[in-house]
């Protein structure tokens, strides 16, 4: 009998831990990413030329990826989305344009999971430059047919930048799965 009280005892000690790091995860994720879409609007008024950094699409990224749910996914996508739009200025980003198509990016992250191991950095950055790409042209879509404003779509400024934005989600996605890894230990 007292073999099984020490199992019972483990286990809960053990799901009381996991739920403890399970919170902070979550907590560190917020927080960081509240960071980078306080980020996207400072860092190019600090530091010249880096408008292309998209941070908050590269986390969501991550998050649809490794969560392989597609409810969360979406959600965390449309707070993130949101969340930039509150911040940016209404006449050049209206509420809800971000909303709508990180919502979009989070959903389809969290479906190509279930399909592909996205444990490996090489489908990881064919992902994260494929989500930037489809990112840009959907919110292009929505703001020539939802707003009626005729922009005009450069091809080869969002192959550069979702290149660009790739490579940075290497060592962002790394330093992702070590807080991952050690909040799990």
């Amino acid at each position: 009998m007292t073999e099984t009280t020490t199992s019972t005892e483990h286990l809960l000690t053990r799901t009381v831990q996991q739920g403890w790091f399970g919170r902070f995860q979550v907590a560190a994720l917020v927080l960081l990413t509240l960071v980078a879409i306080v980020g996207k609007f400072y860092l190019p008024r600090l530091v010249p030329h880096t408008e292309w950094l998209e941070l908050p699409l590269l986390l969501t990224v991550y998050f649809g990826l490794m969560r392989q749910s597609q409810i969360q996914a979406l959600l965390f996508g449309a707070f993130v989305g949101l969340a930039e739009d509150s911040l940016s200025p209404a006449t050049l980003h209206p509420i809800g344009m971000y909303g709508i198509t990180k919502t979009l990016v989070g959903y389809f992250a969290a479906s190509v999971s279930t399909r592909f191991n996205v444990e490996n950095s090489v489908i990881r950055v064919v992902l994260c430059f494929f989500f930037y790409c489809f990112h840009a042209f959907f919110y292009w879509i929505m703001r020539r047919a939802l707003l009626a404003q005729v922009i005009p779509f450069d091809l080869q400024e969002t192959l550069v930048n979702g290149g660009l934005n790739s490579l940075i989600s290497i060592p962002l996605f790394l330093i992702l799965d070590r807080m991952k890894v050690s909040g799990a230990s």
